[in-house]
């Protein structure tokens, strides 16, 4: 059934974004398992390279690898998102959607969305610093930048100011749609990940360095199942949110039937 476009309120704005996830399960699972795996794959690498000596070359060693994985995660992370804000959109409007075209639809934007998730996260995480406060109201302030980098194809700048823009007045709803989500995330992480860290530790108490070994790589799959069971909902939300801002405040659904109506009445002119 095609989507109709009006404002929702933040009770049919989740259950849309539930309602969407479930019936594209294996779409949003696979944008984010896609890369992710690619970040596992470095994860488990590092547990069976790294040496247990901890001489000074070991140290040196490690946090080089650390590094590897953090530049590796940060681009996993934001092509997956950068994917799922894609796959949204083409869902929401009634496009037809996949994984392979959702992520060749964003090659050229993982580098702006690194960099706009860069900026964001230093301004974010001085205002955390500055009172905790500050840092929650940015964080709603610019809760669609990413949306809007990706779908608009804007600048960093560009992006904050337009997330701002569409966020006014409406804020008090992303926060609520931010602390569910957090929640959510939390929740899962305690029922998922922490049993099978803590079942393997202690499946391999006193092993050492194996038993070590064997619960880096419990964590790491645990982290990757949930990442990719949770992952996407947030993303959806957002995009779904960013969609209805401009609704609500641009007649964006008016403007989508207009250029249907102006496109149908093309393909009907004679040549």
């Amino acid at each position: 059934m095609p989507t109709v476009l009006r404002p929702l309120n933040t009770g049919e704005l989740l259950d849309r974004t539930f309602s969407l996830y479930r019936n594209r399960f294996a779409l949003f699972f696979g944008i984010v398992a896609l890369p992710h795996l690619v970040l596992l794959a470095c994860q488990l690498v590092g547990v069976a390279i790294l040496p247990t000596a901890r001489d000074l070359s070991t140290i040196m060693f490690s946090g080089l690898w650390g590094i590897v994985t953090l530049l590796v995660s940060v681009i996993v992370s934001a092509a997956s998102q950068a994917a799922t804000i894609v796959a949204v959109s083409q869902v929401h409007l009634d496009r037809p959607a996949s994984v392979l075209d959702a992520f060749g639809r964003v090659k050229g934007q993982i580098a702006g969305v690194i960099g706009l998730s860069f900026v964001m996260g230093l301004a974010v995480g001085l205002g955390f610093v500055l009172l905790i406060v500050p840092g929650i109201l940015l964080l709603v302030r610019w809760s669609l930048a990413v949306p809007a980098k990706v779908l608009e194809d804007l600048g960093v700048g560009d992006s904050m100011s337009r997330s701002s823009q569409l966020t006014e007045g409406n804020r008090w709803r992303v926060f609520v749609i931010w602390l569910l989500f957090v929640v959510l995330s939390i929740a899962v992480s305690m029922l998922l990940q922490w049993p099978i860290t803590f079942g393997t530790a202690l499946l391999v108490k006193g092993g050492g360095p194996a038993a070590v070994a064997w619960v880096q790589v419990a964590s790491a799959v645990a982290t990757f199942i949930s990442q990719c069971l949770v992952g996407p909902l947030a993303t959806i939300a957002f995009s779904l949110v960013y969609y209805d801002e401009r609704v609500r405040k641009e007649a964006f659904d008016l403007q989508l039937m207009m250029t249907a109506l102006d496109g149908g009445q093309a393909q009907m002119a004679p040549a």
